[in-house]
């Protein structure tokens, strides 16, 4: 009846109750004195009682108690007024429980309301998140306490190998990643555990791959959990170390060369002995000598080889500013720890230059580690590192606050005195910059040290 009620809206249920009022005093006024017919206000009350307010309530329980009042059978004065008291009290709290009900009926629909918005809420939720866990890349699970995969997505499949009509969930992780396994195996301690790590992973067909993991472990009524996301990782491994070995095969054919060199220069200085000897001391046929220089020929032959690589390495198009992003990455928490200070004279719209990425980051960073050792002595130790451009040329300048270079000519020789490591750092990341096209120069300023690398721009 309520929500009928309430669908015909505040004038019409008034109107009603206007209406049955002026029809029971209508009928009580037919009746006579002879007969009560206090119940029927009842109904009025409880009809009006749908829209109305307690006050408004009250004063229409005290107006029907009034119109039963004249034509309710005789009696003594106190008798009709206690039954005036009375009948208004009953009217009253009728249409305070009929109010009552109402206001209930009418938190009951708001709640179911809310409920229902939540709910829906809830489920778009949850398709949002599934959608985003089965159109993820990376494989997404959750593994109980022993172990077993309660949920996981397709890519999680795709990443085990496993075959279409078969999934991941309900088998041990333990078989595809060991380590979840041995995590799960820990203490009680370790939940609310959040970390990464990389470790091996097995398919299905045995196959062994380099797995990065984030995982969480969280504990629910029904004991210890693991939500974890797995990547496969080999080929970045692969791309890595090829790219390293290539560097390091690079390298080394430097430091051979540079070697080569210094062996060169010494056998023409035992050359010009052997000569100044079978001058001096008449040893022309001396078989002895004759052996001698044979040697110091053979170990010239062995050693002739240019000072640059034979082969110019590969060129790409390289973005200027981001290798000196990933520069900033490596070098800023180690001048931090010294309270030194690297500032960036980077515009955001640096030209790309002709270079290989991997092979400018070396040279960057043993300049900026250079400079690191040079600073650590003084008070001021900062580094500026400023981007110049000028026609087709980038330079990438390296300023510090060091003490300076006592022997700027000496600074590109390989194997030179006094260096902190090998002696080839320098030698080394100039011939690497000669590569590109480029040069590495040293720069007179009038405090510190100052390193210039020109490349070209594309």
């Amino acid at each position: 009846m309520i929500p009928k009620l309430l669908k015909a809206g505040k004038p019409k249920i008034l109107a009603s109750t206007a209406a049955l009022v002026a029809l029971t005093t209508l009928v009580d006024w037919a009746s006579g004195n002879n007969i009560s017919l206090a119940a029927l206000y009842i109904l009025p009350m409880m009809l009006g009682a749908v829209v109305l307010g307690p006050l408004e309530i009250a004063a229409l329980a005290v107006l029907c108690s009034y119109l039963r009042y004249w034509f309710d059978v005789p009696g003594s004065p106190a008798d009709l007024a206690l039954r005036f008291v009375f009948a208004a009290l009953a009217y009253f709290l009728s249409g305070l429980f009929v109010a009552g009900l109402v206001r209930k009926h009418e938190q009951a629909i708001r709640h179911l309301n809310q409920i229902q918005v939540e709910q829906t809420l809830r489920q778009d939720a949850e398709e949002q998140l599934r959608v985003l866990a089965e159109s993820s890349p990376a494989g997404i699970f959750t593994v109980d306490g022993a172990g077993k995969v309660l949920a996981a997505n397709t890519s999680a499949n795709r990443l085990f190998m496993l075959p279409l009509d078969k999934t991941v969930q309900g088998r041990l992780i333990s078989d595809y990643l060991p380590f979840l396994g041995e995590v799960l195996r820990l203490k009680k301690e370790s939940v609310g555990l959040r970390t990464a790590t990389q470790c091996q992973g097995f398919r299905e067909n045995g196959e062994i791959f380099l797995a990065h993991i984030w995982f969480s472990s969280y504990s629910v009524s029904e004991g210890k959990r693991l939500a974890a996301i797995v990547v496969d990782s080999s080929d970045e491994m692969r791309d890595r170390e090829e790219q390293g070995l290539r560097q390091l095969q690079a390298g080394n054919e430097i430091a051979a060369v540079a070697i080569a060199h210094e062996v060169r220069n010494v056998c023409e200085a035992m050359a010009m002995l052997c000569d100044d000897l079978r001058r001096r001391h008449g040893l022309a046929r001396d078989e002895s000598l004759s052996g001698l220089e044979k040697l110091v020929s053979g170990l010239e032959a062995i050693a002739y080889l240019e000072l640059q690589p034979k082969t110019q390495e590969l060129v790409e198009e390289v973005p200027l500013k981001e290798v000196l992003d990933n520069l900033r990455i490596i070098v800023e928490p180690a001048w931090r720890e010294i309270e030194g200070t690297v500032r960036w004279h980077v515009p955001d719209d640096a030209p790309a230059v002709w270079a290989e990425p991997h092979g400018l980051l070396q040279v960057f960073l043993n300049l900026a580690q250079n400079s690191h050792r040079a600073v650590q002595e003084g008070g001021d130790r900062t580094l500026d590192i400023t981007i110049c451009s000028h026609e087709r040329k980038v330079s990438v300048k390296f300023h510090d606050s060091g003490p300076g270079i006592r022997t700027p000519e000496n600074l590109f020789q390989p194997f030179q005195k006094g260096a902190a490591g090998s002696g080839l750092g320098l030698y080394l990341s100039r011939s690497i910059v000669r590569n590109y096209g480029g040069e590495l120069r040293f720069e007179s300023v009038p405090r510190g040290s100052c390193f210039i690398i020109e490349l070209e721009a594309v």
